[in-house]
């Protein structure tokens, strides 16, 4: 029998700490070679406002686990504002075994989810000893699950938040302990920066960044798009993977940076990681982070089922 796990279940079966260490161990298992994984095929139905993405992976040991499976992802960008979700998708598993269908599962809420849990592992990795000061950038999605994701690995003395709409920063950091502010009045002094824009041109400059600053750059997934000027873009550059980004992140392509690592590669022990460094980690998601996600959330809403 195919199970089926809507939002709700998915959230409920989906807590930030296993899915944070999951999202470490299947990055370290991409950058390590025990995934196979084409890159994203995204469709252009109508260049910036309507996408189609296919997402394969076939992971073995990924987060201890065999793991098979496809997201099919709808990238709306044409949907801010209306209240309908700018990505919606379905993630479907398969027993890698025998390729019997397992599930299918709500793909907004592991997108939503999974993208924070990766920022949180690479801040667990890379951040300076004692950050204390977050700045985010963006007001929608990704910016309220990363506030939720990112007090699992490092405890913040003040958060800062930007929005192109002021109001709806003031409600999201007033949600956080935070303050709205301009753009950059959150960054200057901030150890840690997420971007979660949908921006088409840079909204943080690298004029503005603390030396050993981090940045979690997020979001403007196409190749025509930016979130950081080519400043911040010289500055070590860590990715979740060089194939993806150097077809995907306008930031990456436009700006000709030099990669520097896959974060997979550090969470394995390949690579140092440079703390004392100001780095930029782009993050344009992978299928194998949907899989691994998806099968956590499977294993751990069986597990309740048989116990409740």
């Amino acid at each position: 029998m195919v199970i089926t796990l809507d939002e709700s279940e998915v959230r409920a079966a989906l807590r930030w700490p296993e899915l944070i260490d999951a999202m470490e161990a299947a990055l370290a298992a991409f950058s390590t070679g025990r995934v196979l994984q084409p890159v994203r095929n995204m469709i252009a139905i109508e260049e910036d406002r309507r996408y189609l993405g296919v997402m394969p992976a076939v992971g073995l040991d990924v987060t201890g686990l065999n793991a098979m499976g496809l997201k099919l992802v709808s990238f709306y960008p044409c949907n801010a504002g209306s209240g309908i979700p700018t990505h919606m998708g379905m993630v479907l598993l398969f027993r890698p075994e025998t390729g019997e269908p397992l599930a299918v599962l709500d793909g907004r809420v592991i997108t939503e989810m999974r993208t924070a849990a990766v920022s949180a592992a690479v801040i667990r990795a890379l951040a300076a000893p004692q950050s204390g000061v977050l700045a985010v950038l963006g007001s929608g999605v990704q910016a309220r699950a990363h506030l939720e994701a990112l007090v699992n690995v490092c405890r913040f003395d003040r958060v800062k938040v930007w929005s192109r709409t002021p109001a709806h920063a003031r409600r999201l950091a007033a949600e956080y302990g935070g303050v709205a502010t301009d753009a950059e009045s959150a960054v200057r002094d901030a150890d840690v920066v997420v971007t979660a824009t949908s921006s088409r041109q840079p909204v943080l400059k690298g004029a503005w960044l603390k030396p050993g600053a981090l940045v979690n750059a997020v979001g403007a997934p196409r190749p025509h798009w930016r979130e950081l000027d080519d400043e911040a873009m010289s500055n070590l550059l860590v990715v979740d993977s060089r194939e993806g980004v150097l077809k995907e992140s306008g930031d990456v392509i436009l700006s000709g940076a030099r990669i520097y690592a896959e974060a997979g590669e550090i969470f394995a022990g390949r690579v140092e990681a440079p703390r004392d460094r100001t780095t930029i980690f782009k993050s344009v998601g992978m299928a194998v982070e949907d899989i691994a996600a998806a099968k956590l959330a499977l294993d751990r809403h069986c597990r309740l089922d048989r116990s409740g």
